[in-house]
C-alpha cells in the first residue's frame, strides 16, 4: 500500500509540473471529495461488475464487464423479453497489470444484429447472474445525445449522473477524462461501479483525455494502459489502427472521436485516418457531422491556455474539419462551460463548426472560474458551473443544443441554441 501511494504521488508530481504535454497549472477552487464505490464483500467473484455498453457497427452492441473470478466465460445471453434469452454470443477475455496492480478479468462481447429503438434484456458471464437491460438507439431522426466531459467521481459527478438519468438520452458522448484515477488503479474500478447503472443501459462512446495517460517515468512508460483495456471502442470498424481515435454513425449522425494526446500532425496515422474517414462520409446518409476532442481549440478561460494539444491539433486539423462541413466540435479539459459561434481560423464564419466546451462533468479538481477579459467576440456564452449537455438532432436540417446547470434540482435549460446543419446551407457548399 505504501509503495502504491508513493507511485501515485510521483505521478501527480509529474502531472502538475506539466509533464503531460505541457499542461499548464492554474489556481483551482477547493476540490470536491471523491465518491469511492467499493466492491461488496458479498459479491460473487463470477458476478459481472462495471458493466457498460458501446456501439459496435450499425446494428451491434459491445457488452463490457469485469469479474474477479478468473475463468468466468465471456458469454452474453440476450433477448427482447425478461429472462427469455433467444440469442447468445461469446467474446474475449483479457486483463492488464499496472506496476503492482493486476486487474480483474475484462470481458468484451459484441452482440447483434439488433433492432433499432428496442429494449433488450441480457445476462453476462455465468448463467443465472443478474439481468441487465439496454435500449438501442433509433435508426432515424430524432435522436438525443447526452454530452459530458471530465466526469470524475465526486459529489458533483453524482449530480451530473442523476440529471443524466432523467434526460432520456439515446447515446452518451464523453470527450475525455473519465475516472480521474491518475495511476490509482482501484479508482478505475470504483468509477466503473459508479457509472454502471447508466452505462449498462445506454451506449457510452468515449475518447481519451490527459488523465488517461497514466505514465510514471521509469516505472510505467506505456500510455493509456488502463483506458485501452477497460474502454474498448469500435475503432477497427471505422478503419482506425488505434482505440484512441475512431468514428461511428448512428441515426443520421457521423461522429468523429479524435485523440488530443496521440500524434495528430500532418502525415501521422491519426491525420491520415481522419482524411480517409471524412472522404467516406455520405452526407445524404448522415447529414450531421460531429467531432469530439479533449483539449479545446477555442477557449476564453484562463485555464489551459497555450497548450500544444490545443493549438497544435487546431493547426493540423481545423482545415480538414472545415472542408468537410463539420457542424459541431465538443471539447472537455477546461472545467467550465463555453459555447462559441460558428468559427474558423479565430473569426466568426457561418460555414465553420460551433465549438462547445463541456468539461464540467464533476471532476475532483474543481471549476475553472477565471475568464479572459474582454470576452472574445466569437464566444457567445460562458459559465463556470458543473452541468450536462443535450444535443437533440430533430431532422436532417435542425438540432437543438442545450446546457443544464447542475445547481438546479431538475433539468433546467441555462443555455440553448437551434443549429442548422451546414450540408443543408447552399451558401456553404461552395466554400
Amino acid at each position: 500500500m505504501a509503495i502504491r501511494r508513493f507511485l501515485v504521488a510521483l505521478m501527480f508530481w509529474f502531472l502538475y509540473l506539466g509533464y503531460y504535454g505541457g499542461v499548464v497549472s492554474y489556481n483551482r477552487p477547493p476540490p470536491r471529495p471523491t465518491v469511492s464505490i467499493p466492491s461488496s464483500d458479498q459479491d460473487d467473484p463470477s458476478s459481472p461488475q462495471q458493466v457498460h455498453i458501446s456501439l459496435s457497427g450499425l446494428d451491434k452492441m459491445r457488452i463490457s464487464w469485469i469479474t474477479t473470478d478468473f475463468g468466468t466465460p465471456a458469454t452474453v445471453r440476450y433477448g427482447t423479453s425478461s429472462k427469455e434469452y433467444t440469442w447468445n454470443a461469446s467474446g474475449t477475455t483479457d486483463s492488464y497489470t499496472y506496476v503492482l496492480y493486476k486487474s480483474g478479468e475484462i470481458h468484451n462481447v459484441v452482440i447483434g444484429p439488433l433492432k433499432p429503438d428496442t429494449v433488450y434484456y441480457y445476462n453476462c458471464g455465468s448463467d443465472g447472474g443478474p439481468e441487465f437491460t439496454f435500449k438501442t438507439p433509433p435508426a432515424q431522426f430524432p435522436i438525443k445525445f447526452a454530452v459530458s466531459g471530465d466526469l470524475g467521481q465526486t459529489e458533483w459527478t453524482q449530480s451530473t449522473l442523476d440529471h443524466m438519468s432523467h434526460s432520456n438520452y439515446d447515446v452518451l458522448l464523453l470527450p475525455g477524462d473519465l475516472a480521474y484515477a491518475d495511476a490509482d488503479q482501484p479508482l478505475w474500478d470504483s468509477f466503473g461501479r459508479l457509472v454502471e447503472p447508466l452505462a449498462s443501459q445506454r451506449p457510452w462512446m468515449v475518447t481519451q483525455g490527459n488523465h488517461e495517460l497514466e505514465i510514471i517515468p521509469l516505472v510505467h512508460t506505456h500510455s493509456f494502459t488502463s483506458y485501452n483495456a477497460r474502454w474498448s471502442m469500435p475503432y477497427q470498424e471505422s478503419g482506425s489502427d488505434s482505440n484512441l481515435y475512431y468514428s461511428f454513425q448512428v441515426a443520421g449522425v457521423h461522429v468523429l472521436m479524435l485523440g488530443s494526446y496521440t500524434d495528430f500532425e500532418v502525415g501521422t496515422p491519426q491525420y491520415s485516418w481522419l482524411q480517409a474517414d471524412l472522404a467516406k462520409v455520405d452526407r445524404k446518409v448522415t447529414p450531421w457531422l460531429v467531432a469530439l476532442i479533449h483539449a479545446p481549440w477555442y477557449n476564453s478561460n484562463t485555464a489551459h491556455q497555450d497548450e500544444y494539444e490545443s493549438y497544435g491539433m487546431k493547426t493540423a486539423m481545423e482545415g480538414l474539419l472545415f472542408g468537410a462541413h463539420v457542424d459541431v466540435v465538443f471539447a472537455g479539459h477546461v472545467h467550465a462551460y463555453e459555447r462559441f459561434t460558428r468559427v474558423y481560423r479565430d473569426e466568426a464564419n457561418p460555414c465553420g463548426p460551433v465549438h462547445i466546451i463541456i468539461g464540467d462533468g464533476g471532476n475532483r479538481e474543481g471549476l475553472a472560474n477565471k475568464y479572459l477579459d474582454p470576452q472574445p467576440n466569437v464566444s457567445v456564452f460562458r459559465e463556470a458551473s458543473f452541468g450536462l449537455g443535450e444535443f437533440q438532432v430533430m431532422n436532417e436540417s435542425h438540432a437543438l443544443w442545450s446546457w443544464h446547470r447542475n445547481d438546479d434540482a431538475e433539468l433546467v435549460i441555462t443555455d440553448s441554441v437551434w443549429l442548422t446543419s451546414l450540408i443543408t446551407d447552399p451558401a456553404c457548399q461552395t466554400v
